[in-house]
């Protein structure tokens, strides 16, 4: 019996500790011009006839968002964590928070490859929710969820299951599309995902699986029912070191940028995984990216990534995705029976999806860069990319700008800046910050007739 109270009151004291810091998030769809709704009158409770009340607002007793969800706390200052699949266009968010207080919300950042968002509310001394380590989780470990199912929580008052953690590295479901051919958009289809059996019904996504001692481990996620996804189990995105670098960024309202290795993987053979052997197989090099600049060719097979070990195709995708562009990594490469070790540097993943970016990156005399790696998003274009990785690619150029005036225009690639190389946007920077007058920009060649070599931008 001491047990089971002492069960009892760390949970409490875990649910007390958080549920302060988690929220309910209502979504209301703004009506277009020309649209009308449904005002059919209805009885009231002595069976009269009356017309519902236009116009209800959010924290009213009847207002009935398009969609409910729920967010947690992660700045004083009113910044509130949630899934970026809670978002839609045409959009109104409205957060309600412990207190019953109700805030219109705003987007602050979105990031589709993490399925992350951040909201930001006019609301100060806020608590913000403690953050885990998803790491140290193991196998039967007790975890609570806290969340907003079915909507009731939706005056603030979150609600509360328990159980253990089912499995972990589990992986979303895919489906493909023509946006998306490989039908994983996001770094957990490919494997971070925590399976819990605690009790996550609709509209929880976005709530917060936490320990017993109050911190978040995972943000849980609501997927789609398929074979092999039980309905009795629930699935949570980890707080890990990927979760903080992306949460870092849209705090700031920044882009988040992920390592892209430049190889197009396949899994081993029955016969090699019998034996003993993991990895992946290098199916196909990309020309000029960073897995063909550190020497590796068709048929290595990749065995671990910075000293972690990888089993098949999708844990060498995840193992590079989490990391940042620019970032080192050491592969270990198996070919023709010999094992050796190499360095390659990453470049920038071409993120999909609608990314949203209050904070964007600096412009240089109206000019906007980024790596060239990511101008390339078509799915029927993504293994062919723009004449070289040797440059910088124009993404955005203010009119009437120096360097709109200099004749540059977005899709243009920087070789060279007053005859210096430069490779990444950070190089790019680098080499202009200090110039004070004209600035000479060399250009890579693009195949037409009246292409120019060299921009001058003025100052």
């Amino acid at each position: 019996m001491a047990f089971v109270a002492a069960m009892e009151s760390a949970i409490v004291n875990a649910v007390e500790k958080a549920e302060k810091s988690v929220v309910a998030i209502a979504r209301v769809r703004v009506s277009r011009p020309g649209e009308v709704f449904n005002l059919e009158p209805r009885p009231d409770l002595f069976g009269q006839l009356f017309a519902p009340v236009p116009r209800l607002q959010p924290g009213d007793a009847d207002f009935v968002a398009t969609d409910y969800a729920a967010g947690v706390i992660v700045d004083s200052d009113g910044l509130v964590l949630t899934l970026t699949q809670v978002l839609a266009d045409d959009s109104e968010y409205y957060v309600t928070l412990s207190d019953h207080r109700v805030f219109r919300a705003s987007v602050k950042a979105a990031d589709p490859r993490s399925d992350l968002a951040v909201l930001a509310i006019p609301a100060h001394d806020l608590t913000p929710i403690a953050l885990g380590d998803a790491g140290t989780l193991r196998k039967g470990q007790i975890v609570i969820a806290l969340g907003n199912p079915y909507a009731i929580a939706r005056d603030g008052q979150v609600c509360a299951s328990w159980g253990i953690v089912s499995n972990l590295g589990r992986k979303a479901p895919a489906f493909p599309s023509d946006q998306e051919p490989t039908g994983k958009p996001t770094l957990h289809h490919f494997g971070t995902l925590i399976q819990t059996d605690a009790r996550l019904s609709f509209s929880t996504n976005g709530g917060a699986l936490i320990n017993l001692r109050g911190e978040m481990v995972g943000m849980l996620t609501a997927l789609p029912a398929v074979a092999g996804f039980e309905t009795a189990a629930g699935y949570a995105y980890p707080v890990d070191e990927t979760f903080r670098r992306v949460l870092n960024h849209l705090k700031r309202g920044e882009e988040v940028d992920y390592g892209f290795l430049g190889v197009q993987p396949e899994g081993l053979t029955l016969k090699e995984r019998a034996s003993g052997n993991n990895g992946a197989r290098v199916a196909r090099v990309i020309p000029g990216a960073p897995a063909e600049r550190a020497g590796l060719r068709p048929n290595d097979v990749i065995t671990s990534v910075n000293g972690e070990k990888i089993y098949d195709e999708d844990g060498l995708v995840l193992l590079v995705g989490r990391l940042a562009a620019d970032a080192s990594v050491n592969l270990e490469v198996l070919r023709e029976g010999r094992r050796f070790n190499v360095q390659a540097k990453l470049t920038k993943y071409p993120v999909r999806g609608k990314k949203i970016v209050t904070a964007p990156r600096p412009k240089w005399r109206g000019i906007a860069v980024d790596y060239v790696s990511a101008l390339t998003i078509a799915p029927e274009s993504f293994w062919q990319f723009p004449r070289t990785l040797d440059a910088v690619g124009v993404v955005e150029v203010d009119q009437d700008s120096p360097g709109w005036k200099a004749g540059l225009r977005p899709g243009a690639l920087i070789s060279h800046v007053n005859g210096v190389p430069i490779k990444t946007p950070r190089e790019f920077f680098n080499a202009v910050k200090s110039l004070q007058g004209p600035v000479r920009l060399s250009l890579v060649p693009d195949g037409s007739d009246d292409f120019q070599p060299v921009r001058t931008v003025e100052p």
